[in-house]
């Protein structure tokens, strides 16, 4: 062996060591995660962001037989007011909204001038003249802006002291009705409510990112989130609740796209299944609105689809996406999400692939870390297709 190769390090050495500094923020409930027991974290949207507790699947099992808690924070509010904050809110999104309503909340998507996607964010609609942007990870808050600043609107954007928890699994329900009462029962899907709890400020919706019935605890104290936190553990107790995380391996299932992971810049909205949320007839102009009529005019040449892979277990795709083959050796497309479901018992995961391949039954070929792997298109969602669990 060479010296050069003695230096090389092993394939199989362990991941480096990263450390928590002053430089990333904290959410009001990161310490409360650590007490908790949290054992892996990442970074989203400058924050720490929690990934599991026990085991992703001890974790999957617990939000779809129980309620899981999970610290959210990650999710920036970005909000608009003023005078203008409904005209603004519509120049972000290619969603129609003229429509929503105070308490009504939308998934809504955010597209630069060239169509591409910005982000994918819940819009709550909070007050008359005020609008919170819940977003995934990425800078909408500099985006939005630098929107303003050329849009010649009366509005103010900025982040709000605002932290939201997730409360997801079936009985998320009965728990919320401990914590707030009966009103939850008449609170409906995508929705929202101000209200407290034990005197800490709060707006709840009944939203979230699990595929499961579950709601959002947006905290508007953050010198409270830890006492939060833990009178929710508590009254949970008799639920078997337990803290956990976004569910990569449920939310695959539910064929939630992860922006960052499956989706980007590179992307618009007609490649990644989003036709329902662009409305290019609509009165209102928005950003990206006559790049987005050129690309549906021209047609997309790829398409995000369900995969499954054949096999035993596969590891998580996680730092690289997986390249997409047909079975003649030529790429296609990339896999960046995959996952075992212990629940289908079967590797899935999503793809952007080349429209012709992209029909459901097509075989493929992915090329995962640990050697190819047959594969077909499936069709998404894998689980739940009509979204009763959590709509219902």
């Amino acid at each position: 062996m060479n010296e050069q190769a003695k230096l090389r390090p092993a394939a199989t050495q362990s991941p480096p060591f990263i450390g928590f500094g002053a430089r990333i923020d904290k959410s009001p409930f990161f310490e409360a995660t650590r007490r908790w027991g949290c054992k892996a974290y990442s970074v989203y949207n400058h924050m720490y962001m929690p990934l599991y507790y026990e085991t992703p699947e001890a974790d999957f099992w617990r939000l779809v037989d129980h309620v899981t808690l999970w610290d959210v924070g990650v999710e920036r509010q970005v909000e608009v007011a003023g005078p203008d904050a409904h005209r603004f809110a519509q120049l972000l999104t290619p969603r129609n909204i003229s429509n929503v309503a105070v308490g009504q909340c939308k998934y809504v998507l955010l597209t630069d001038e060239n169509g591409g996607l910005i982000n994918d964010p819940v819009l709550l609609r909070v007050a008359e003249d005020r609008f919170w942007f819940s977003i995934a990870d990425s800078d909408v808050l500099l985006w939005a802006k630098g929107v303003a600043l050329g849009s010649g609107l009366d509005v103010q954007v900025s982040m709000p002291d605002v932290a939201p928890l997730q409360v997801q699994g079936p009985k998320s329900w009965p728990l919320m009705r401990d914590l707030f009462g009966d009103w939850i029962d008449d609170l409906k899907y995508f929705w929202s409510r101000e209200s407290a709890l034990n005197g800490i400020p709060v707006v709840i919706s009944r939203t979230g990112w699990s595929g499961e019935r579950g709601y959002e605890i947006y905290l508007l104290d953050s010198s409270r989130g830890d006492e939060l936190w833990e009178t929710i553990m508590a009254a949970g107790a008799r639920y078997e609740i337990g803290p956990a995380a976004p569910s990569t391996i449920r939310r695959i299932e539910a064929g939630l796209l992860s922006y960052h992971g499956d989706a980007r810049l590179s992307e618009n909205p007609f490649e990644l299944g989003f036709e329902r949320l662009v409305d290019l007839d609509q009165e209102a102009d928005f950003v990206g609105k006559e790049a987005l009529k050129r690309i549906k005019a021209a047609g997309i040449t790829r398409k995000m689809v369900g995969l499954e892979l054949s096999g035993p277990p596969l590891a998580a795709a996680s730092e690289n996406p997986w390249p997409v083959l047909t079975t003649e050796g030529a790429t296609v497309g990339r896999m960046p999400s995959c996952v075992y479901s212990p629940r289908l018992k079967q590797n899935i995961g999503m793809g952007l692939i080349d429209l012709a391949h992209t029909d459901v039954g097509t075989p493929l070929v992915i090329a995962t870390p640990e050697g190819e792997r047959p594969a077909e298109v499936a069709a998404l969602p894998f689980f739940d297709p009509k979204k009763q669990l959590p709509s219902g």
